[in-house]
This record gives C-alpha cells, structure tokens and sequence, in this order.
C-alpha cells in the first residue's frame, strides 16, 4: 500500500495545497475570529505558537517572535493535514476533492480539538473552540483537497492513441 501511495500521489501538489489551504484558514480566522468573539485576530497566531512555546505566550502581546512561530506552525501543521488529504483522495477528481476533503477536514477539527489536546495535556487550547475554528477547517480541508486535485496531474485525462506512462 504504501508503494502505491507514493507511486501515485503527486507530491509537488502537496506542498501548494498545504500553503494554499493554510493561508484561507488563517484568512478565516483572522477575518472571524475578532467579529464572533470579539478577541484579538492574531490570536489564532498565538494559540499556533503556543503549542511549540507553551501557554504563557496566549497572555503576551503580538510580539514578532510569537507572529513567526505561528505562521511556521500554522504552516508546518497545514503540510500535514494537507498530505493526509492528498492521500485520502488523491485521483478522485476535483468535486471529490473539495468535498472528502471538507469532511476531512471537520475530522482534523475533531482530532485537533478533542483527541489532542486530551492526550497531550493542552487542556487551555478548547478555549478557542468556536464555530469559526469548525468551519475555518472545513474550508481548509476544501482548499486542500481542491487545489491538491487541480495539480494532480494523475487526473488529467488520457489522450486518444497517446503514450499511457
């Protein structure tokens, strides 16, 4: 299984998606997040890097340190998620995509928010729990698996006659 994995997954796609996706799920939250909960938007950032730098960075200010180890676990996190889509959907086409992939991507919510943070302790990470966290993933699972299937170059069709490599 795993030989076919990486025989037909398309691994430059993967790294587009991921950073695509990332990107919408920050733009989300920091579009959301201060209207719904009336919060600071980079707060999402804070909360990325408190999972590398502990808790007490949630209660300092957007400090440049604290905004950079954010992105880099938003995005490091995001190439994550994003490899799992690719290889959950990976020649599916891009409307199975977009969809396998939002539903993935509530599970990653549910994964991220419930499992995690029991068995890793981070009990202060549900605080961010909200309904713009939920559909922030759904979106990201989305993009993710939209623009994986739109690099994918195993969907694109065989010409008539032509070479079948």
């Amino acid at each position: 299984m795993l030989e076919s994995i990486q025989k037909n997954v398309t691994w430059r796609a993967i790294p587009i998606a991921g950073i695509s996706a990332g990107t919408i799920f920050l733009l989300v939250n920091l579009v959301l997040t201060p209207i719904v909960m009336e919060v600071d938007p980079a707060i999402i950032l804070r909360y990325m890097a408190s999972l590398i730098l502990g808790s007490d960075v949630l209660m300092e200010s957007n400090s440049a340190d604290i905004i950079i180890v954010g992105l880099i676990v938003n995005y490091g996190i995001s190439l994550v998620g994003a490899f799992v889509i690719a290889v959950v959907i990976h020649r599916w086409g891009l409307l199975i995509g977009i969809v396998i992939g939002a539903i993935l991507g509530l599970a990653i919510y549910g994964i991220n928010l419930y499992t995690l943070t029991f068995f890793f302790d981070l009990d202060w990470f549900i605080a961010i729990n909200s309904l713009v966290f939920m559909i922030s993933h759904v979106v990201f699972g989305a993009v993710a698996g939209g623009v994986y299937e739109l690099f994918d170059h195993y969907d694109v069709p065989f010409e008539l006659g032509g070479n079948h490599e």
